[in-house]
């Protein structure tokens, strides 16, 4: 019996009970009692029954709107309507944490290519250990992750059982591989989601699979191989050569870069003294890929009374990550903050398995892992791996030319403050459920569950707040000032992007994860905003004291995009200086780029000082830049769809360099407009030149527009172009753009995207780090799940957009009709929030069960 129900039969009992004692004159009348008025819904993790039940209703653009009585049931019912748009997705991340993609596809991610990319991505989520992880720590995970856990599982299962493995979407129909999947399978894919800025990166996972105690890195021992339903002899030789191509690739490790992609994003949120109605708006623009397990899933989820949040989720995740309710809204974007640190041990003499922390002598563990690797024919090899671990955690290691050895002295451990993020769910649900400012803040107070990003953050009273609680390890501040002041520490660090600390001294032995009270943050009427540099300059007006050095470095410079995001909010709000919802997406989506406000005005007058006299190259090729310069004077300054020669300035801006080539260098007391000006030196001329061979080489006119050049095109399953493309507007990070998109040639899937034949760089011999192909730019990378939401007194008023569409499957009216709607219009959509409009706009309407 729910809560309602028992209110309800109280208050008869005793109107009851009264009634039958006014009847006797001789019994002492009671004073009259004015019964309680009924509690409010409370939220209820599991069903009480076990029979799950949920609501999906869809509206246009097939967004789902699903109500459930409790976490479980509401979890069901958003877990199926996710299946029934990206099973084959989910299904994919799952076989990775499993450490099965070798068994199932053979050794290498690029099918035939010698990669080794499946053997050394199961070994590497071994060593991770995930899944060990999940199975020990899932039953002490809150009442409310478990429930949404399960509930979330349970209906992606039922969608796999009621539609059966054939029927799935092309690119995983009749798969072996897709099974019902499990609640330790799905927290083994949010710890690993959690660590994706930090161990699970590919750079640290070919690190630690080069670790080796001895001289020489012998691994991968030939442990057996086994016939799959075929009797024929085995071919024995197929797991040297397996193990061959494997060695041969882990020879080229050696890389300390920790690449993320263009994984990026701009959030603003708006308090009352920058608004016109005086009360908050968010402003949400992750750049995340258009593809793969990073993409978003929008829905609406409603549990009555109790919760009531529109958003967006990574895939396979059970809660909102980026969203609004009916009082408050909220964005994020990758922190600068280093979810890591290196340690270098001090081994023993004479024994290199043992280092000593404060002279006390300690084990380095070893543990073997063992991956099965399809060999072809029905046979398939098993392989082990050994891995080495300190109390940090695991022991990583490059070739001798890049200094991070094994040697006799010395090794290096990785302590990953990612890992194992049993408070992930909770947060993010704390989040989801908050109704102002405190208990939004209270969930930052009670969970550590943010793995990577800052948050910003805005509300129907008008507050604006950021805040940066990415998972940072707590040192002393003994160690943080040693960090900051110490010329090896510091030159380290400058060098190769993170901290190596002693791991000799427990000095800088970590205390947990830094707490509330010691994060960045700040609470503003007027705006926050980030764009994916550090914390300092949040708000230039109120620039924020300095925080651990693990946070990102203090008072360093801004990116032209930041430095965009910055002049929009200074320039974009109207005569009033107060933004209305509509200025706040006319400037996400007017595709300004701060470089050519900076630069194009000084750069035309440089080359019409040229004329037709030649520009040398580096390689003395000689290129007259006339026309070029004819172009980028008529050009508008924008990536607009209709503007023509953007494409040459984006080639220019790839060889632009703002240390060298503004003359006015970086001043932290004016961090928002410098470096500036750009040099009279002829370099930006020579930037010039090689643009334009480098566009002639792509067979496009240096006048083309941007429609013309720039588009996104699906890949279809088997890994071909779907051959509908979509002219698309926007611009770069590299220029300075608010509104970017790049290209990537791949993911974290097994699915692979197609490819366009790469225009060869003049000076480099390289292909063009822009993407530039013979067909254009192909854009899956980018500007994803945005909306711009304003609250008003009769609630939240929001427009938005998926740019990539809600569905993965090829066979949905909804894998294309985001992509064809940003394309005819470069605009957002209005988000259905109210019941009113979700009822006047269904498509299709379910109920589903668990019986």
């Amino acid at each position: 019996m729910n809560n309602k129900n028992k209110s309800l039969l109280s208050i008869a009992l005793f109107i009851g009970l009264t009634a039958c004692g006014s009847d006797n004159k001789d019994v002492e009348q009671l004073p009259e009692v004015v019964p309680p008025a009924p509690s409010a819904p409370t939220l209820v993790a599991f069903d009480d029954d076990g029979v799950l039940s949920a609501k999906i209703r869809r509206t246009t653009y097939g967004v789902p709107h699903i109500t459930g009585d409790n976490l479980q049931s509401v979890s069901f019912g958003s877990g199926y309507a996710y299946a029934q748009d990206n099973a084959c997705i989910l299904a994919d991340q799952i076989l990775k944490v499993r450490s099965e993609r070798a068994k199932y596809f053979g050794p290498d991610k690029v099918v035939g290519s010698g990669d080794s990319g499946n053997i050394i991505s199961d070994f590497g989520y071994h060593a991770l250990g995930v899944m060990s992880s999940a199975k020990k720590l899932y039953p002490s995970l809150s009442e409310n992750s478990r429930a949404t856990i399960e509930g979330y599982v349970a209906g992606y299962n039922k969608y796999l059982h009621e539609t059966g493995i054939e029927n799935l979407a092309p690119r995983c129909a009749n798969q072996p591989w897709v099974t019902e999947i499990t609640p330790i399978e799905l927290t083994a894919y949010l710890f690993a989601t959690s660590q994706y800025a930090s161990g699970a990166n590919a750079t640290f996972m070919q690190l630690a699979f080069l670790a080796n105690p001895g001289e020489t890195n012998e691994y991968l021992p030939y442990v057996g191989t086994r016939a799959k339903g075929f009797s024929e002899q085995i071919d024995y030789g197929k797991a040297q050569n397996i193990i061959a191509n494997v060695k041969a690739v882990s020879a080229k490790f050696g890389s300390t870069d920790i690449d993320l992609g263009d994984l990026g994003s701009n959030g603003w949120g708006l308090g009352k003294d920058k608004t016109e109605n005086g009360k908050g708006t968010v402003l949400a623009n992750p750049h995340f890929p258009h593809t793969g397990h990073l993409r978003f899933y929008q829905s609406h989820i409603t549990i009555p009374g109790v919760m009531d949040v529109m958003g967006g989720a990574l895939q396979g995740f059970p809660v909102h990550n980026i969203g609004f309710n009916q009082n408050l809204g909220w964005t994020h974007t990758v922190s600068k903050s280093r979810r890591f640190v290196v340690y270098r041990l001090s081994l023993e003499e004479g024994n290199n398995q043992q280092y000593t922390v404060d002279g006390e002598s300690r084990d380095i563990e070893k543990k073997t892992y063992f991956v099965e690797v399809n060999a072809g024919g029905g046979q398939s090899v098993i392989l082990s791996k050994d891995y080495y671990y300190s109390h940090h955690g695991l022991i990583i290691e490059t070739p001798p030319s890049d200094g991070m050895t094994w040697s006799a002295s010395n090794a290096f451990s990785l302590r990953d403050s990612a890992k194992e993020n049993t408070h992930m769910v909770d947060h993010w649900l704390a989040m989801n459920l908050a109704t102002n400012l405190d208990e939004f803040q209270q969930a930052f107070k009670d969970f550590d569950g943010i793995p990577w990003v800052n948050t910003m953050y805005a509300d129907d009273q008008g507050n604006a707040f950021y805040i940066d609680k990415s998972r940072v390890l707590n040192l002393n501040d003994t160690a943080l000032s040693l960090m900051e002041t110490d010329p090896v520490l510091v030159g380290t660090r400058q060098a190769i992007g993170f901290d190596i600390l002693p791991g000799n001294m427990a000095l800088f032995e970590p205390d947990g994860l830094n707490s509330y009270e010691k994060a960045p943050k700040l609470l503003n009427n007027d705006y926050v905003q980030n764009s994916n540099d550090p914390y300092w300059l949040t708000n230039p007006t109120t620039p924020l004291p300095s925080a651990s050095i693990l946070y990102g470095d203090y008072s360093s410079p801004l990116s032209l995009r930041t430095r965009m995001g910055l002049k929009m909010l200074a320039d974009s709000a109207g005569d009033d200086n107060k933004f209305s919802a509509t200025e706040v997406e006319a400037a996400l989506l007017n595709n300004r780029t701060y470089l050519a406000e900076a630069v194009v005005d000084d750069l035309v007058a440089q080359c019409q000082v040229q004329g037709s006299n030649l520009v040398a190259l580096n390689n003395g090729e000689e290129v007259d830049v006339s026309a070029g310069c004819t172009v980028l004077a008529n050009w508008d300054k924008r990536f607009n769809k209709e503007s023509k020669g953007a494409h040459l300035f984006r080639e220019f801006a790839f060889k632009f360099n703002s240390t060298s080539q503004f003359s006015v260098p970086f001043n932290p007391d004016q961090a928002a407009t410098t470096p500036k000006t750009l040099v009279g030196d002829g370099s930006a001329l020579k930037s010039l030149a090689a643009a334009i061979k480098n566009v002639e080489a792509s067979g496009f006119t240096l006048d083309a527009s941007v429609a013309d050049i720039q588009f996104t095109e699906k890949t279809i399953a088997g890994g071909t172009a779907s051959g509908i493309n979509f002219p698309w507007a926007g611009s770069m990070h590299h220029e300075g753009g608010f509104n970017v998109f790049s290209s990537a040639k791949s993911d974290d899937t097994l699915y692979p995207i197609h490819q366009y034949t790469p225009v060869i760089d003049v000076e480099t011999g390289s292909p063009l780090s822009s993407g530039l192909t013979t067909d254009g730019y192909h854009i899956n990378y980018g500007s994803s799940w945005m909306f711009v939401v304003n609250f008003t007194d009769n609630g939240p008023s929001a427009r938005g957009l998926l740019s990539y569409s809600q569905s993965s499957n090829s066979n949905s009216e909804h894998t294309d009709d985001q992509n064809r709607l940003y394309s005819d219009t470069t605009a957002l959509r209005p988000l259905l929030f109210s019941e009113a409009d979700i009822s006047a706009n269904i498509i299709s309407e379910i109920e589903i069960s668990s019986q």
